[in-house]
């Protein structure tokens, strides 16, 4: 990934937008055979809250819907705590940098 202009403010805002819009956190994945036994892979969102519904997601080849593999699960309910983390973070360490650097 070298060679990527660096995020702008505005870009970064964009982001965070997407993430203060989605289902509340926390995301969790559930995947048969490794967190419970019997039934679909799963995202649990919210936590606990059965007020919100479960995310499933399938990969469809043709008409063929086949697992999603574990890691792709894992990496999008991760994100949904993960991507708030990261731009809170960008943001400290800018606010941090400008502060080292009076001249901007």
């Amino acid at each position: 990934m070298t060679g990527l202009a660096p995020i702008t403010d505005s870009e970064l805002d964009q982001i965070a937008a997407r993430a203060d819009a989605a289902s509340p956190a926390p995301w969790e994945s559930f995947i048969e055979a490794r967190d419970h036994t019997g039934g679909d892979d799963f995202i649990r969102v919210d936590g606990l809250d059965d007020a919100q519904p479960d995310m499933y997601i399938r990969h469809y080849l043709g008409a063929t819907s086949v697992p999603v593999p574990a890691a792709d699960l894992d990496f999008i309910a991760y994100a949904r705590q993960d991507i708030p983390r990261l731009v809170d973070e960008i943001r400290r360490l800018r606010a941090e940098q400008e502060g080292d650097n009076p001249t901007k």
